[in-house]
């Protein structure tokens, strides 16, 4: 059986990246199975992504992590290599909202997500018998002005605990603290019902349909402490035309609510998204 691997990488563009990269990988009878590479020509950056095989299982990841790190030293590349069979941990983070859930959890089920769903928290108890239909532990952590730190304390002694290598906020309507946001940052992604930057803060389809707009879009985008502004992952949009009321538009919305959030959350996982500043290279 061989060994898979991803590595990922960006730094500033010179003559060699490349050839660096696949010298070391021929060195340690690797195989190249998908490569693909971006070019920032206005920054003078390169991102990297390559997948390869070891057919030696004497190859490991750390033993390729320790071999590779002069190499990169060499570029000053900012970089990751991971086990292309590792399904990251999630935890779910809900309110009352199902629907982003319910596709998460059915996706999980059916081997359509790279993760493994481990844990599922709420700041209301509504959502648990559907987590519990998926054999999901669910935690309630009621969230008060007065008690957030100790929720926030909680939900991240949780992380420690369940080894949590990602948080995904499925319609989670609460403000995360910027001290939480920090600690998150890299590995919590949030569902905004918008196509940001357009329509950000409270009810965006009320206002969408103030403004007669014909296209309903949802963004996905790693969680900073500056609301709704984190770099952008994945957009979906759906068209609608005069007839739809708000009503209309929020059930138009939940479809891509649902959409743009498993596609995220399943590049994030597989190792294809690649933060740089408030933006993102996405290798879909």
């Amino acid at each position: 059986m061989k060994s898979e691997f991803v590595l990922t990488l960006s730094c500033r563009e010179r003559p060699g990246i490349l050839h660096a990269v696949t010298s070391f990988l021929l060195g340690h009878g690797c195989d190249i199975t998908e490569h693909q590479q971006f070019d920032d020509t206005d920054n003078g950056i390169v991102f990297l992504r390559t997948g390869f095989a070891a057919s030696d299982t004497r190859v490991g990841l750390g033993g390729l992590r320790d071999t590779f790190a002069p190499v990169a030293a060499e570029f000053g590349m900012e970089w990751q290599l991971r086990d292309a069979a590792h399904r990251p941990r999630v935890l779910v983070l809900v309110s009352r909202f199902d629907h982003c859930l319910a596709d998460l959890l059915y996706r999980w089920r059916s081997d359509a997500l790279d993760a493994e769903i481990v844990l599922v928290v709420s700041n209301h108890p509504d959502l648990e018998p559907l987590a519990a239909a998926e054999g999901v532990p669910f935690e309630h952590i009621p969230v008060t002005v007065g008690t957030k730190a100790q929720a926030e304390a909680r939900l991240l002694a949780l992380v420690t605990e369940h080894r949590i290598d990602l948080v995904v906020l499925a319609r989670y309507m609460q403000v995360l603290s910027d001290d939480l946001c920090k600690r998150l940052e890299g590995r919590a992604i949030n569902i905004h019902h918008s196509f940001l930057p357009s329509f950000a803060g409270a009810k965006p389809y009320h206002q969408a349909h103030r403004r007669g707009v014909k296209l309903v879009g949802a963004t996905a985008h790693y969680v900073t402490a500056d609301l709704d502004e984190g770099p952008i992952i994945e957009q979906e949009i759906i068209r609608v035309d005069h007839r739809a009321g708000p009503g209309r538009l929020v059930t138009v919305g939940r479809d891509a609510e649902r959409l743009a959030l498993a596609r995220a959350v399943n590049w994030h996982c597989q190792g294809r998204v690649l933060i740089h500043g408030n933006r993102t290279v996405v290798f879909s």
